[in-house]
């Protein structure tokens, strides 16, 4: 994809300078030692900059925090909030969840790929929009709803997402665009995460899908618990033990002839 207009070389000796006086002040809010509890919002800061974090970002830190890179890129691969790899000046994130589904996500879903010409985790050729299908965003009572830049819009139609389209294209939208500080590819998911779903979320052709809707096990078990009132061995394990009668852990059996 040819170089994006208006984004600058890419600079990351400047782009840590820029972020290492917060990082230095989030670091000094915690006792000695404690360094790492200030990681998150580090790693927010770097991408506040940058647009996304990458990985000399990890990298710094790892130096800064005095910890290992494996223990920062697990954090930061852990929270879908970062994004790891270039997106677009704006992300748009509408929840597939149950409430959102219930309420029409399914067609909000799909004009919104009709509208980009993109699917799930993919950026548009011009680099302005990358769109992501979330989980729950835990605003199911303006359901069908979606984040823009981690800023929330609720009680989706298509008429709202045309004029919200229109309004990011014109740069009259109220939500500021995110910096970008390299060009987005057209697909940014993370190969290392992809390979690590559930075998029901594996291959599934529907971008509706989240995962496992074609698994049976689920309905298998309901069967099993509506036909056999006890389908689980229960064993005296300690930790039923703890749950249901502390006492027994520490009383003697009692002796043969007690009452």
């Amino acid at each position: 994809m040819p170089p994006l207009q208006g984004i600058p070389t890419r600079d990351f000796v400047a782009i840590a300078a820029r972020v290492e006086p917060e990082a230095h002040r989030l670091i000094a809010q915690y006792p000695a030692g404690q360094a790492r509890s200030a990681l998150l919002p580090i790693l927010h800061a770097f991408q506040a900059v940058e647009g996304w974090v990458s990985p000399e970002a990890l990298a710094r830190c790892a130096v800064w925090i005095d910890e290992p890179l494996s223990v920062v890129e697990s954090t930061a691969s852990f929270y879908t909030l970062f994004h790891r790899k270039p997106v677009g000046r704006y992300v748009l994130q509408p929840c597939r969840n149950l409430s959102c589904i219930i309420n029409g996500a399914g067609d909000v879903m799909r004009h919104f790929r009709e509208r980009l010409g993109i699917g799930h985790l993919q950026t548009t050729a011009d680099g302005t929009f990358s769109y992501e299908e979330a989980e729950c965003l835990a605003a199911c009572d303006r359901a069908p709803c979606m984040q823009v830049n981690s800023e929330f819009v609720y009680d989706l139609t298509n008429e709202k997402i045309d004029a919200m389209l229109q309004a990011i294209r014109d740069g009259t939208y109220d939500v500021p665009a995110l910096p970008q500080s390299a060009v987005p590819a057209h697909d940014w998911h993370v190969s290392q995460e992809a390979k690590k779903k559930s075998p029901g979320a594996q291959g599934v052709p529907d971008p509706n899908n989240s995962g496992g809707l074609g698994d049976a096990s689920g309905a298998r078990m309901i069967a099993r618990l509506a036909s056999d009132p006890y389908p689980v061995d229960v064993r005296p394990t300690r930790e039923r033990l703890v749950a249901d009668a502390a006492t027994l852990l520490i009383a003697p059996p009692p002796a043969k002839g007690d009452h």
